[in-house]
């Protein structure tokens, strides 16, 4: 018969395929539930009234015309709503595919059960796939593998959460009109069942029977799964434990599937007496705490609450005097195999001849440990009893007054255990290796010793002093050849006729009376001695290591081992080598690992990789987070040596005065005896006790935890960067607080890591970090609106008072106390800012201005008075004074933002400097080498633009991105150029930008000393902001709009000169002054030819604005 599992099956094949993927998407469900967007639970009050209109439940789907219409009304829900959309697509579309997958799932499962039932598949039908070993454990797994689905999304994604993000996802993407979607069926799948994992919550009726019911599977199959997993030993477990009372552990994860596939028929868990006591008294008939999926503990006291029959079945074991018998058994049992365990642990005690002899015995032992302190840690962890039950609590109480519990007792016997099984195994996996080698030397060694037996009986060896004897010496030729013959491969064989062997050597020396001589009983001796360790040696097989896995199975502590690591860090923190002991505890919980990568191993699947990622990385994120208390102490301890050294030990200077030499002498005695001998003492502990910490990390050996390397130097070097980042931000986040009058999520940053988290403390403001703090306060001192910026000096002045407020020395005491990375951090935030600025100022510019008709009229109207530019506008003064007047209203939120872009680019520029300064200082090579690297690529490109022939960077070459960061953290830039944002065609966008800079010419004024400066301080304008903002505005947009825009400036500089002329006024008038200026410094900042400005505005103009300079 063909094997089930074989690839040219396909009944087999297309059923592990399905439960392959079913525990890949457990794996996934597990992931995406620590990724939920905090803002779709919707528990603070101000995410209720930000988000509570864009976010909606399935009540969406009644009447979506209503909400669409609610956001259509609102332009800044519209805006809010496109910004959520963008933030969170991504992530949504991540959760809909895993959700998807659950519901395809069960469409494949019952596709294949129908297949099954028409005949699909040749000779093979549900009752035959039934009656086979592997095709029974793969169809019970498919159910089992459903249900803990539907419970892991309930557990770990609220019913309101999912369907917000199930709602969320319609709205953003292309689902919706997609005709092979099946939205629908996910959203009656997976809307809320009303149940809430918080404890104390009440649980829904009907549930989760109803839950399970919501895609009709066939009650035939369900009945015989459960037929099967009530009636069979279907993994075979039982054989690992061959004492009666380990039979509810063997069983453990059958049970663990049986009560997930009751709830698909709760009719037997409901009324079906006979059955639930026949299934308690199978599966729990001493345990009632049980793991069903890595980890996932269940309560059947509280689980079977609302059954009838399955809550009188469980009667029994929940009996006061049976929960007193099995604690008191297994304390009993505790305090007998901790001795046990650690004598075996002893140094040199696990000997290859001892373990030989004593498999059974080393076995039983192992057993006996695990089972204990899984029932220990089940029936004693507090994930399992709600503390709302008064009953649940009872029985807690109970378990851990008659099992003397003591959670340090029970790790510590975990840690023992986990250390002799991993020492054990490590020792059979060798033996294993070596087993036929050392077998053949065994053979060889004792045919030897025969066959000079044979000689000594020749009688022609003169030293033996043995007389001669042909039938011995014959005889012991023929044992020799018989010793010979012995073949490896029939081991069966070979174990009797060694046996045989023995039996005849030791009949020999008897018979024949050979004790006399020593030499002879040697021999004799000798050879038994290796027949025995051939005997031995034979004995060794894989099912001892086989059994070993299923015994030291700890997939049942995948969670609940978290609440051990107080006790782990503790004792790590008093002994450091205890890392040692912690690693093979951690390779045991490695071992759960085998649970859900085992079929999707068999099914070679795609998968394997993405789920051992998952779990593995878990696995060693927690190991991680026990052994971080390393670093905590080295830097506790650190901490405690500055204190002393700055506090305690008093330096005595290099040079003393006369006068106080006599003042240090009659306190030295004092110092010494009181101060200096026990600071330096405790210095000296302290700086022990740091290289003990570091010492015991280093001696945890590189490890292979699933399928990661665990280098111990490398989680060292993290955890001391971790604990160090946490300081420095603590330090900086409590330091840089100030009183004042596009989001990125943490996956999604490359700069948050898991391992090295960047620490997050509660707001002190609307910043997340202390760069947002220090980034506003900046903004806050240099506010346009408060002060003056002399470009000459590089100050900023207070406008009211004339005072300093601050200059670019500013920055290089941030460059002194942040480093280069805090400034680059810094110059990085603004830009980010400067773009959120841009981006809210053009949806401003498209959504109101461009809306307003009145204000459209205008511009056209304008646009129709200055055709053609190069001419000269008819009664210009009057024109603009209009034209300025009508739109006066739109311009104070515009000045208001195109002045916060140009004081960011201000301080951008001011970074900048400062970045290449210290460059060019403290590492004039590399800023040497950027520059030129940085020419010659531009150089290339340009040449590749000239000649297309030659080459250009590739779009997958990421050499113009990394040297684009490296250049602007040696500030080698200019802000100035920068593309800050994509922007689309904006009509009148020319026209609206020259009328909102000769509507502010009126509000400055020029001075020789200061340049353009503002009138009135009550209606504050500050030039180079205003310049600069205005310059970053122009450089997103095509140049033509630039030129447009200038092309309008000196059309109003001619037009307004003209018409001074024609009326004789002198004097160039002061907007004119005012238009030249911006002109000038535009060619300035933008480093531009003067022949731009010039194309624009006659030479002799600009001669006569030189005298008035």
């Amino acid at each position: 018969m063909v094997d089930f599992l074989a690839e040219n099956n396909l009944c087999g094949q297309a059923v592990l395929r399905i439960v392959s993927r079913g525990n890949a998407i457990i794996a996934e469900l597990l992931r995406l539930s620590e990724f939920i967007p905090a803002v779709f639970r919707l528990k603070d009050k101000s995410d209720q009234q930000k988000y509570g209109d864009i976010i909606c439940d399935f009540s969406y789907f009644k009447g979506p015309e209503y909400y669409d219409s609610k956001l259509e009304a609102k332009p800044d829900l519209q805006d809010l709503d496109d910004e959520f959309r963008e933030n969170n697509l991504e992530i949504l579309s991540r959760f809909y595919l895993a959700f998807e997958s659950v519901h395809k799932y069960i469409v494949d499962l019952t596709r294949y059960l129908d297949d099954l039932y028409e005949g699909v598949y040749i000779q093979q039908t549900l009752e035959t796939v039934l009656l086979n070993e592997d095709g029974k454990q793969l169809l019970c797994e498919a159910l089992y593998l459903y249900g803990v689905m539907l419970l892991v999304i309930d557990q770990k994604m609220e019913g309101e959460v999912r369907e917000r993000m199930l709602v969320s996802y319609y709205r953003y993407s292309a689902a919706r009109s997609s005709a092979d979607s099946n939205l629908d069926d996910i959203c009656k799948l997976l809307r809320s069942t009303g149940y809430s994992s918080q404890s104390g919550a009440k649980r829904p009726a009907n549930y989760p029977e109803s839950y399970f019911q919501r895609v009709p599977i066939s009650s035939t199959f369900i009945s015989m799964v459960i037929g099967r997993l009530r009636s069979d030993d279907i993994y075979n477990q039982v054989s690992a434990y061959p004492l009666p009372e380990h039979r509810s552990t063997a069983l453990a994860n059958q049970a663990a599937m049986l009560y997930v596939c009751l709830y698909f028929i709760p009719s037997i868990l409901q009324t079906q007496q006979a059955k639930m006591r026949e299934i308690v008294d199978k599966y729990f008939p001493d345990n009632w705490v049980i793991s069903v999926y890595m980890g996932i503990t269940v309560n059947l006291v509280e689980a079977w609450e609302p059954y009838k029959a399955a809550k009188i079945a469980l009667n029994y074991t929940l009996d006061s005097a049976n929960i007193r018998e099995q604690a008191s058994r297994y304390s009993v049992s505790m305090e007998g195999l901790r001795p046990q365990i650690q004598q075996l642990l002893k140094e040199g005690f696990l000997r290859e001849e001892i373990i030989l002899d004593n498999v059974p015995k080393l076995l039983n032992c192992l057993r006996d440990c695990n089972v204990s302190i899984r029932w220990l840690m089940l029936h004693t962890a507090d994930s399992a009893y709600d503390p709302n039950n008064k009953r649940l609590r009872q029985i807690k109480d109970q378990v851990i007054n008659d099992s003397k519990y003591n959670p340090k007792i029970l790790f510590q016997v975990l840690l023992d255990t986990a250390q002799f099984e991993f020492t054990l195994k490590e020792m059979f996996k060798k033996m294993l290796s070596e087993k036929q080698l050392k077998w053949e030397s065994y053979r060889a060694e004792g045919s030897e010793r025969m066959t000079e037996l044979a000689e000594v009986f020749s009688g022609v060896k003169p030293l033996t002093r043995v007389e001669k004897n042909e039938n011995l010496q014959a005889w012991f030729r023929e044992i020799s050849k018989q010793i010979e013959s012995l073949n490896y491969e029939d081991s069966t064989a070979a174990g009797r006729k060694t046996v045989q062997l023995i039996q005849a050597l030791v009949e020999v020396q008897e018979f024949h009376q050979l004790e006399s001589n020593l030499q002879v009983c040697q021999f004799l001796a000798d050879t038994r001695k290796f027949l025995h360790q051939m005997i031995r040696t034979i004995n060794i097989k894989e099912e001892v290591l086989i059994t070993m896995q299923i015994v030291g199975d700890l997939s049942y502590a995948w969670q609940i081992i978290d609440s051990f690591t107080s006790i782990m860090q503790e004792s790590i923190r008093v002994n450091p080598s205890m890392v040692t002991k912690l690693r093979a505890t951690f390779l045991k919980l490695a071992s759960a690992l085998d649970l859900p990568l085992l079929r999707i191993n068999q099914a070679n699947s795609p998968d394997l990789l993405s789920v051992s990622q998952f779990y593995s990385g878990e696995l060693v994120t927690y190991v991680r987070k026990v052994l971080q208390i390393i670093p905590e102490s080295m830097f506790t301890s650190l901490a405690k040596i500055i204190k002393l050294q700055i506090h305690a030990i008093m330096e005595v200077p290099t040079r003393l005065d006369k006068d106080k030499l006599k003042d240090y002498a009659q306190l030295g005695l004092y110092i010494l005896d009181l101060l200096f001998c026990s600071s330096f003492s405790r210095v000296a502990k302290l700086t022990h006790a740091i290289s003990i910490f570091t010492e015991g990390i280093l001696m945890m050996k590189t490890t292979l935890v699933g399928i990661i390397k665990v280098d111990p130097k490398q989680l060292l070097e993290d955890g001391i960067r971790k604990e160090l980042v946490r300081r420095v931000a603590y330090a900086l986040h409590k330091g840089l607080i100030f009183n004042p009058k596009a989001k990125i999520q943490d996956w999604q940053s490359v700069y948050q890591s898991t391992h090295i988290p960047i620490p997050k403390f509660p707001a002190v403001d609307e910043s997340a970090t202390f760069i947002g703090r220090l980034c506003r306060e900046i903004l806050r001192i240099t506010d346009p609106k408060a002060t003056c910026y002399m470009d000459q000096l590089n100050t900023w002045y207070d406008l009211k008072t004339h005072q300093e407020v601050t200059n670019n020395r500013l920055f290089s005491e941030i460059q002194d106390t942040l480093g280069t990375f805090g400034l680059n951090g810094l110059d990085r935030l603004l830009c980010f800012m400067m773009v959120k600025e841009l981006q809210n100022f053009l949806s401003v510019f498209q959504k109101t201005i461009l809306r307003d008709k009145a204000m459209v009229d205008v511009f056209k109207a304008m646009l129709s008075a200055v055709n053609p530019v190069k001419g000269i506008v008819a009664n210009a003064s009057k024109g603009y004074a209009n034209a300025v007047a009508k739109t006066q209203k739109i311009w104070g939120p515009y000045l208001e933002s195109i002045m916060k872009v140009g004081q960011m680019q201000i301080l951008r520029q001011q970074i900048a400097n400062e970045l290449n300064y210290s460059c060019k200082f403290d590492s004039k090579h590399l800023a040497a080498a950027l520059e030129n690297l940085n020419k010659s690529l531009l150089a290339d490109i340009e040449a590749h633009y000239q000649d297309p022939s030659l080459p250009y960077p590739k779009e997958d070459n990421n050499l113009l991105y990394e040297i684009t960061a490296s250049l602007e953290a040696a500030g080698i830039h200019n802000p100035l150029n920068k593309i800050y944002i994509t922007t689309k065609r904006l009509p009148y966008f020319p026209i609206v930008n020259f009328l909102f800079i000769i509507a502010q010419l009126p509000k400055l004024q020029y001075s020789k000393n200061q340049g353009m400066t503002c009138r009135k301080a009550t209606d504050p304008v500050d030039w180079s902001p205003l310049v600069l903002g205005l310059l970053t505005l122009l450089k997103q947009f095509h140049s033509r709009y630039t030129e447009q825009f200038l092309a309008l400036i000196g059309q109003f500089i001619r037009s307004i000169m003209e018409q001074c002329t024609s009326q004789k006024i002198p004097d160039m008038p002061s907007d004119v002054v005012g238009a030249l200026m911006f002109l000038e410094d535009y060619v300035r900042y933008t480093k531009l030819p003067r022949k731009v400005a010039e194309a624009h505005v006659p030479s002799f103009i600009f001669d006569e604005f030189r005298t008035v300079l």
